[in-house]
């Protein structure tokens, strides 16, 4: 059964949760027209309408409607926008308006390029409306989003590997959550995850296992557990030394993430890195660095294949 983003399981309207989603740069263009005489337009133009300057005053509406867009439309989330703007291209029988939105937030803003263009031609149609009663609007839409998931998209999706480390789930004293938190989140989002396994804290059989599946095809392996402070906690030691590279760039995103939710999570321990041309990346062994790493880390992580392939960043 699909599940609807904004309804709970009563089927009550509910705004979406975005408190753990990345607050990343994003960017929503929008635009529309609105038609009318050519006479309308020269007096625009000339500035000679009753109400006044007609493009100053809807600019400024349209601007004023961006940032009031959660105010209008009740599931939107307030944003802190950066920056918004508002273009117009006069031809004889029409004006194009055109928005940009700017934000640093968790989620887009492609609700309020809309509402800028549409607010602005309701604002020109209002100063207008004395003079022409044949206004048209329409061909209102998103022309342009960056940022967030979309950021990077990419259709190519690899071969992923899950190895949990664990004594208690290698005796069957508990539950592998995490290694299955992991495994669900990369099926879900189109990858195969035909190789999983649970080995013991500071198994000898960790490296051989993933030089195995690198010679087999799996492209990105992921480890959980094993990155703690006890003797035994040893998968970063072990895998660091086995890297051809690391990739300190997840390492920091990662860190950076935790650390914004939980104050504890600069004790934890993780490392990522390349053997030969697969992405291994250590990860602590509890259900919240799993479910952390799964929104740093998809989609942006299938980019890198793309890259290691010699293709556009």
């Amino acid at each position: 059964m699909t599940k609807f983003s904004h309804i709970d399981d009563n089927g009550n309207v509910k705004m979406v949760d975005v408190t753990d989603k990345l607050s990343t740069a994003r960017v929503a263009k929008a635009e529309g027209k609105i038609y009318m005489k050519p006479e309308t337009i020269a007096a625009i133009k000339d500035d000679t309408l009753p109400k006044g300057n007609v493009l100053t005053t809807a600019k400024i509406a349209g601007i004023q409607a961006a940032k009031k867009t959660a105010d209008m439309i009740p599931m939107c989330h307030q944003l802190n926008l950066s920056f918004v703007d508002i273009e117009f291209d006069i031809d004889f029988d029409c004006i194009c308006i055109r928005s940009v939105v700017k934000t640093k937030e968790a989620t887009g803003v492609e609700m309020e390029a809309l509402s800028a263009v549409t607010i602005t031609a309701i604002t020109i149609y209002d100063m207008s409306k004395s003079v022409d009663k044949t206004m048209e609007i329409n061909g209102i839409k998103l022309v342009e989003k960056i940022g967030g998931k979309s950021d990077h998209a990419t259709e190519y999706r690899p071969n992923v590997g899950v190895i949990t480390l664990s004594d208690g789930v290698a005796r069957g004293e508990r539950e592998d959550t995490s290694g299955k938190i992991l495994a669900d989140g990369f099926i879900y989002s189109g990858c195969s995850v035909k190789h999983q396994m649970v080995l013991e804290d500071g198994s000898d059989k960790l490296v051989p296992i993933i030089h195995d599946w690198i010679s087999s095809g799996v492209e990105l392996i992921l480890t959980t557990g094993g990155t703690g402070l006890s003797p035994r906690d040893l998968t970063i030691e072990t895998l660091e030394g086995i890297f051809d590279s690391k990739l300190t760039g997840i390492e920091q995103s990662l860190h950076s993430y935790g650390r914004g939710k939980v104050k504890t999570a600069m004790l934890s321990r993780l490392t990522a890195g390349l053997v030969k041309g697969s992405i291994i990346i250590c990860l602590p062994g509890s259900p919240g660095a799993a479910k952390d790493a799964l929104s740093v880390l998809i989609p942006t992580i299938f980019h890198s294949f793309h890259m290691m392939k010699g293709e556009q960043h």
